[in-house]
């Protein structure tokens, strides 16, 4: 087993996400670390003003049920997360996920070369049992190459990471499949660029993306984030 990552997005009380943002890399973001888990980033939703979305990642999950132990029994949470829990209105949209596109790991340092000062847009493909890996397939032969000619630039993609939930006081999205991609764009304006090159491309409108359609069984889901400063 590779390295696990959680795609985490809360819900947060009106108002709540300044108060968390701010916590969250002064408070927690060493501590995690320092126990062996990766944060490759922390993303403000241009789209939602209450919501706080992150990355985390772990060795394998092994490594996953120590470090979360050690981290929601230390410390730092006990004087912290009543805070954290505080602005929130839910945690647990959370997938668990597995990289398709490559073994290295997405740390913090690649993360932030990329994405700082740009736009980071996550697509979340929701699929029928079992159809991951021939999205996967799919995407990299016929998608990933038109979507790059375009001005895409695809950080990581991933999908599902099955293995049973082994922090249960955390919940996540068990028994769904998902293929999800990180795209990043140089700007908001590259962003627009690109999805106007889409539209008037044919083997994008008349081939991919019909193609891509019809393995999903709803409508992809599209996040614009913008990565957040940080001091670490």
């Amino acid at each position: 087993m590779g390295i696990v990552y959680e795609l985490r997005r809360y819900r947060l009380k009106p108002g709540g996400y300044a108060a968390l943002s701010e916590l969250f890399d002064r408070a927690f973001v060493s501590p995690q670390i320092e126990l062996g888990m990766e944060l490759p980033g922390e993303f403000a939703d241009l789209d939602d003003p209450d919501t706080f979305v992150w990355l985390r990642s772990f060795p394998d999950m092994a490594v996953r049920r120590d470090a979360l132990s050690a981290f929601y029994t230390g410390p730092v949470w006990r004087a912290h997360g009543d805070a954290a829990n505080g602005a929130m209105v839910n945690s647990d949209n959370v997938l668990l996920l597995k990289r398709t596109d490559s073994d290295l790991p997405l740390t913090r340092d690649v993360v932030r070369a990329m994405a700082s000062g740009g736009m980071v847009v996550v697509t979340t493909c929701s699929l029928a049992p079992g159809g991951a890996e021939g999205f996967a397939a799919e995407f990299e032969a016929a998608a990933r190459p038109v979507l790059e000619r375009a001005g895409m630039k695809i950080a990581a993609c991933f999908v599902t990471e099955c293995s049973p939930n082994s922090f249960p006081r955390l919940p996540i999205r068990e028994g769904e499949t998902v293929f999800v991609w990180l795209s990043v764009f140089a700007s908001d304006e590259a962003y627009t660029a690109h999805r106007d090159a889409l539209a008037v491309d044919p083997d994008w409108r008349d081939r991919v993306f019909p193609a891509l359609n019809r393995l999903v069984w709803r409508p992809m889901e599209t996040a614009r984030l913008r990565l957040l400063p940080s001091a670490h």
